[in-house]
């Protein structure tokens, strides 16, 4: 056979291969499929402890049937939550330290609000680090009835330094997610030596509510652990989240399987560019499901059994990259 008919085969035999696996989506309401995966997630935990926090964050938009703050309200989907977290309403949309530009910021405000006039509350994570903007963050985010955070590091990986004290620091009991007047997001231990060290600096803290990682360096924090940090410094009580991403899968957790780099399976999707070792997953399939929730072995039940007192779910704008890609 000509050789050049042989190299245009195996070309074709090669191409046919890598897109084999392609997945036909058509039918699927990604959005709705989030809010399903949410509330599903919501009235499992709530089955064990019916007082377990659900913060989704980012994703404000499946809220309303329409995406935007004068759509219906997709009441099940807002009873299944406490609140949302929102990042970088007021600073970092673009780069950290700047603005957020005034058209994204007022569609990202409006859905916002909403929430909170549904008694959800409102958690923001500005990402900024000069003082001046930092005060800025804090004093706009107050004035829109939400609680806030100004990160100096979009890694999460610090306490900050400034302000000294924690904004709206106050000697109050916290039980419930609407009485929490500020909140720390710290999910990425590298700068602490030690997760005792990690617990340590953390303890020392009156922050109202803490949202953190469930595992320290790949290792989960005990329900010992956990009860230590639910006490602030001054005494009183506060809340403890734990972080979860359930629109990524991240190869640097306890259920990676290795031979994932080699064979996905096929509701793993393509590596997130921005963020190295997180992967797109199809959120609606039941097998990704049985990753976060439903087994001993979960995500979510080993966050149950630790003692923490909600769950901070990441990536729910997922849908998003769906969306795109479809298009």
């Amino acid at each position: 056979m000509n050789t050049k008919i042989i190299t245009l085969s195996l070309l074709i035999t090669i191409f046919t291969a890598c897109h084999k696996n392609t997945t036909d989506f058509s039918g699927i309401d990604f959005r709705a499929e989030m809010r399903k995966f949410v509330e599903e997630i919501s009235q499992y935990a709530r089955q064990q402890n019916p007082d377990f926090i659900i913060i989704p964050q980012n994703g404000q938009a499946i809220i309303t049937d329409d995406g935007t703050a004068n759509g219906s309200l997709q009441t099940a989907y807002a009873k299944a939550i406490d609140g949302c977290g929102r990042e970088d309403l007021f600073y970092g949309y673009q780069n950290d330290d700047q603005p957020t530009p005034q058209n994204d910021k007022e569609s990202m405000l409006q859905l916002c609000k909403l929430f909170k006039q549904n008694n959800l509350q409102v958690l923001v994570t500005d990402y900024c680090y000069t003082h001046a903007k930092i005060d800025d963050s804090y004093t706009q985010n107050q004035q829109n009835g939400f609680i806030s955070f100004a990160a100096p590091e979009r890694s999460l990986n610090v306490i900050p330094s400034y302000p000294a004290k924690p904004f709206n620091e106050n000697t109050e009991d916290i039980n419930h997610l609407n009485e929490a007047k500020n909140f720390l997001y710290l999910i990425n231990g590298d700068k602490f030596s030690s997760k005792q060290d990690f617990i340590r600096a953390v303890a020392a803290t009156n922050y109202d509510l803490i949202i953190m990682d469930a595992f320290f360096n790949g290792e989960a924090f005990t329900s010992n652990e956990i009860a230590t940090l639910k006490q602030k410094q001054n005494g009183a009580k506060r809340l403890v989240v734990a972080y979860m991403s359930i629109g990524e899968a991240e190869n640097y957790r306890f259920y990676w399987n290795n031979d994932w780099n080699k064979n996905k399976p096929d509701w793993l999707e393509e590596e997130n560019p921005d963020w190295e070792g997180n992967y797109k997953v199809q959120y609606w399939n039941t097998q990704w499901k049985s990753i976060i929730y439903g087994n001993n072995n979960a995500y979510l039940d080993k966050i149950l059994s630790a003692g923490f007192q909600g769950v901070y779910l990441d990536i729910i704008d997922a849908y998003e990259y769906f969306e795109q890609k479809t298009q």
